[in-house]
């Protein structure tokens, strides 16, 4: 991705970002210029300097770039190492991150019912996450079939959903939230992003941004749009509301 023209260009500091880029190449592409600044030991300038230097205009463009020349290089590359993982759940100790936990888990403890939703792999999730609040002392059940008849719910009543989907735009999940919303469940969505459609009419959105990986091919019934994305920081946002929800419950 980078000439030796270009890598004889950088000086200390801007060397010292390229060493860090060609280490955590799978991370790099999902970061946010001044996480990359912090873990560099540089400034946001000397960031947004080497990618003028690579011939980008931006520190936006520059990601792009590095995107393409991953799938490129190898399309269904796995990042073997925990780099991706770990950026993901650092993000989890921030105050703002905290300050949604807390927000969703008090709206949770207030609900008289509480659904944890998903399809496919975010079904599992789902599971597990309802399983974690019941252990917790709030029951709560789970629902993984978008044609589940939530119709029956009673809109008088306070139910919370709290949505597990990667994309937020897979058909059958938003099929699933936009049910749900219209018989009156508060929504909370823990997706990949808080820029998807789930995500903007939810009332609350946990985001844990992590490489979101999808490939066209054989699954066994025929060939289609896999999405293999790891589902590791969604279970942690599922075990995190669940402790913040217990602490809740013995403070009321």
């Amino acid at each position: 991705m980078f000439t030796a023209e270009q890598v004889k260009s950088f000086n200390e500091l801007e060397f010292g970002v390229y060493q860090y880029i060609i280490q955590h190449q799978a991370a790099v592409p999902y970061m946010r210029i001044r996480e990359l600044a912090a873990e560099t030991h540089v400034s946001t300038t000397t960031i947004l300097r080497f990618c003028k230097k690579v011939d980008c205009n931006g520190y936006a463009e520059f990601k792009f770039r590095m995107r393409e020349y991953l799938g490129q290089k190898n399309p269904i590359q796995v990042p073997d190492g925990l780099d991706e993982l770990q950026l993901s759940l650092k993000r989890f100790e921030n105050d703002t991150y905290q300050k949604l936990l807390d927000e969703a888990a008090g709206a949770i403890a207030k609900a008289d019912h509480v659904l944890c939703a998903g399809i496919c792999s975010s079904g599992y999730v789902a599971q597990h996450a309802a399983r974690c609040f019941t252990y917790y002392g709030k029951f709560a059940l789970s629902v993984t079939d978008p044609f589940y008849p939530v119709q029956q719910l009673d809109e008088k009543v306070n139910t919370i959903a709290v949505v597990f989907s990667v994309s937020g735009e897979a058909e059958k999940a938003v099929m699933l939230a936009k049910k749900l919303k219209n018989n009156g469940c508060r929504l909370i969505c823990v997706s990949n992003t808080d820029q998807n459609t789930i995500a903007r009419f939810s009332d609350i959105t946990l985001p844990y941004f992590i490489t979101h990986r999808r490939i066209w091919g054989d699954c066994g019934r025929g060939t289609e749009d896999i999405d293999y994305t790891s589902q590791v920081p969604a279970v942690a946002v599922a075990e995190l509301l669940a402790k913040r929800l217990a602490s809740r419950l013995v403070e009321e």
